[in-house]
């Protein structure tokens, strides 16, 4: 246990915030979680497929768990996020928006997994930022139809959730569709979670698993967001539902799907850290959404409450969260860089006002926060004074959504790299 007398300063502070980031990703490092689930080795073939930005670095785990096991297949993970393999080869394409590649990719994927026999065995390795790489266009769609519609998505304020149920219905891979390709072999899935309540059928939009919506719930979602969708869009879409295609395909009772890491188990190692330091964590749960800068204004009540009366719990405190806010790019606003994480971040510093004892951090567990080369930010109580002496006053920047310029002002910004695994968004606020 740490020296109860040691005062919390800004050094003290800011570490233990970065080792609780540092250990909730290390716990869904692929190497350490992916070995303890896999089957007992097959009789037949074993082919890897597999997309998201740790997919590649699970093949590189499972073949370290499986020297002695043939392996062949394909992934394909984001621009930056490859691993070295011997036998899997490894793909790149870009997110969120797909590119030409994504489609290659996902037919390479598919042809993969053709062919196969009862004796074979699929590993799907699947994680977050799949639906974007693996980009196979329903019949009668381009690459460029699913473009417009994801760019509408990515910036209409809907949730993970509701992005991947529309994706899933313009797209001849996702939704169950590479397990039947894959038929008669058995598949196994093994999935690292980025999504808030972990189901197996959002994440990557499930190319393995049965969808969890309907048709139906595509189009009122496309309602609900006043997305501008080509005719030709519309028709596929209204074709499924004349078909009645929007039932779940019938699974193979061989096949199973598998968690290895999610949101809830990095949140738990954060904890942990903060135990040992004498810090009580208070879990606010793994499946945050809304707005990130209402998600800020909340949160820093909640801090401020604990700051000033004790309660919901008594400091020294950590506040953690997971799960995926929305950042809504309004007529009038700007669209300056930034992700959710830092924008969320900023509005909490705001809100708070440059508050004695409380800090916050706040990353994507992939390392990438958005479209920017960091994971997210840090702030602490003399942010905002420092930005004041930099020319830097929060509103502008909330309004414009450029919550990475503002800290990359006052170099507060939380650079990590790629960290080859996605286990949504870590959220920390420390209380002392």
């Amino acid at each position: 246990m740490p020296d109860a007398g040691v005062a919390w300063d800004n050094a003290r502070a800011r570490t233990l915030l970065r080792s609780m980031f540092d250990a909730a990703v290390a716990s869904a490092d692929p190497f350490v979680v992916l070995a303890k689930h896999l089957p007992p080795k097959p009789k037949g073939r074993c082919i890897v497929v597999g997309a998201g930005k740790a997919s590649a670095a699970m093949a590189a785990a499972l073949e370290a768990a499986w020297p002695d096991v043939p392996l062949e297949g394909v992934v394909v993970t984001r621009d930056g996020h490859a691993a070295p393999t011997r036998h899997v080869r490894i793909l790149e394409a870009s997110h969120p928006v797909p590119d030409a590649r994504s489609e290659a990719a996902a037919r390479a994927i598919m042809h993969a997994v053709t062919g196969l026999g009862p004796d074979d065995l699929v590993i799907a390795l699947v994680s977050g930022g799949g639906s974007s790489l693996l980009a196979l266009p329903a019949p009668g769609l381009t690459l460029e139809d699913k473009r417009l519609v994801g760019r509408q998505l990515l910036h209409s304020g809907a949730t993970i959730t509701e992005m991947n149920t529309v994706r899933r219905y313009l797209s001849a891979i996702k939704g169950g569709r590479l397990a039947q390709a894959a038929s008669p072999a058995q598949v196994l899935t093994l999935v690292i979670s980025d999504v808030p309540g972990d189901d197996p059928s959002v994440i990557a939009s499930g190319p393995t698993v049965p969808p969890s919506g309907t048709v139906a719930d595509a189009l009122r979602i496309v309602e609900r967001y006043g997305l501008d969708l080509s005719p030709t869009v519309w028709g596929v879409l209204e074709q499924a539902v004349a078909n009645q295609q929007d039932h779940k395909p019938v699974a193979d009772p061989r096949n199973r799907v598998v968690l290895i890491a999610t949101p809830l188990m990095a949140l738990m190692a954060a904890a942990d850290v903060a135990r040992q330091q004498g810090v009580t964590p208070l879990m606010l749960g793994d499946a945050l959404e809304g707005e990130s800068q209402v998600a800020g204004i909340l949160l820093g009540g909640m801090a401020r409450s604990v700051h000033a009366h004790g309660l919901p719990v008594p400091s020294p405190a950590v506040l953690l969260s997971g799960g995926e806010t929305t950042v809504t790019i309004r007529a009038g606003e700007g669209a300056g860089k930034g992700g959710r994480n830092t924008e969320f971040l900023l509005s909490c510093a705001h809100f708070l006002g440059g508050e004695s004892g409380i800090w916050g951090l706040a990353g994507d567990s992939d390392g990438i926060d958005g479209t920017e080369d960091a994971a997210g930010a840090i702030f602490a109580p003399d942010t905002l004074a420092r930005a004041a002496q930099a020319g830097c006053m929060p509103e502008p920047f909330l309004r414009n959504h450029d919550s990475y310029s503002f800290f990359k002002a006052v170099d507060d910004l939380l650079m990590t790299g790629p960290t080859l695994t996605n286990v949504n968004d870590i959220r920390l606020l420390l209380i002392t």
